[in-house]
């Protein structure tokens, strides 16, 4: 057992939940993926788009949906994050449900002015009259080994100071799955780092 201190540290797996109904074991791209899946199946409004989306994104995590959903409901965009999250406000907006995807967390920030000043205050400038609650911005998050200095960044702390926004990061695919359908479906707009060097652990 590792000493006190370390043990924060550690990943420890979560407790198995009580059973019911199907079970399957995941891992957590899997996990996502299936998540993401419910939420086309939940929602008609819901559309999920980013670069590469359609056939199935850098880490997979889209893959099939596309076929499975239409390529109106799970598309590619332009290479422009501001672009790709200022659509999802506008989405959100008009009552359907956004999902976008920037490939990664690193390349946030293009997009950082659309998030802090545009989706986190749409509620509180419009006196709670309107908002883009429907609106989840999904961002592989932090480094693998071989990332370099564009693609193993940890921005959260950036977001996480910022009211009207939340900020999601999983640690199992149990959590996953769970948190990123809460986002989904949460009334306020939500950014999920999405862990890589977690995505295919066992």
């Amino acid at each position: 057992s590792p000493p006190s201190s370390a043990a924060h540290f550690a990943f420890q797996p979560d407790p198995a939940p009580s059973a019911y109904g199907q079970t399957q074991k995941m891992n957590l791209f899997q996990s996502i993926t299936s998540a993401l899946d419910n939420a086309l199946a939940k929602d008609p409004t819901a559309v999920i788009f980013g670069e590469d989306v359609a056939f199935g994104g850098v880490f997979r995590c889209t893959v099939g949906l596309r076929d499975k959903y239409g390529k109106d409901r799970v598309f590619n965009t332009p290479l422009c994050e501001q672009g790709i999250v200022g659509f999802g406000i506008g989405v959100a907006v008009a009552g359907a449900t956004a999902i976008a995807e920037i490939q990664f967390a690193d390349y946030i920030f293009p997009a950082f002015d659309q998030i802090v000043n545009e989706a986190a205050k749409y509620r509180y400038r419009s006196g709670d009259l309107f908002n883009c609650g429907n609106l989840t911005i999904r961002a592989p998050w932090g480094c693998v080994g071989h990332g370099a200095l564009y693609h193993s960044q940890s921005p959260e702390a950036f977001f996480a100071h910022c009211p009207g926004i939340k900020i999601v990061i999983p640690r199992s695919p149990l959590q996953a799955k769970g948190l990123l359908l809460s986002c989904i479906e949460d009334k306020n707009p939500c950014i999920f780092f999405e862990p890589k060097i977690l995505y295919r652990a066992a």
